[in-house]
């Protein structure tokens, strides 16, 4: 399944790599201090060339630190947003 960025001046992107039980699940972001402002995505497959893997992508979000909502504390919890990038975090 392909996906827009909609990054550029002051919003980029985040991609969070998770093992295939996550499929289907949605995971929840929110601005660090924002803990209202929350969005969702779902977490599907997605196929490159380089193989197969299940993802979330959230295409759109404002600079800054992000929290990323998940079950288990030992997880990374937090990813910076960089003007005009993706940032990635890997659960697997």
């Amino acid at each position: 399944m392909a996906v827009v960025l909609d990054i550029g001046d002051g919003v980029g992107a985040l991609v969070l790599y998770l093992p295939a039980a996550y499929r289907g699940r949605e995971i929840e972001v929110s601005p660090v201090g924002d803990e209202a402002r929350r969005t969702h995505t779902g977490v599907l497959e997605r196929r490159t060339a380089r193989g197969t893997f299940c993802a979330a992508v959230y295409p759109a979000l404002t600079e800054g630190w992000w929290r990323i909502w998940g079950d288990d504390p030992a997880l990374p919890s937090r990813a910076l947003i960089e003007s005009g990038a993706v940032s990635e975090v890997d659960w697997r």
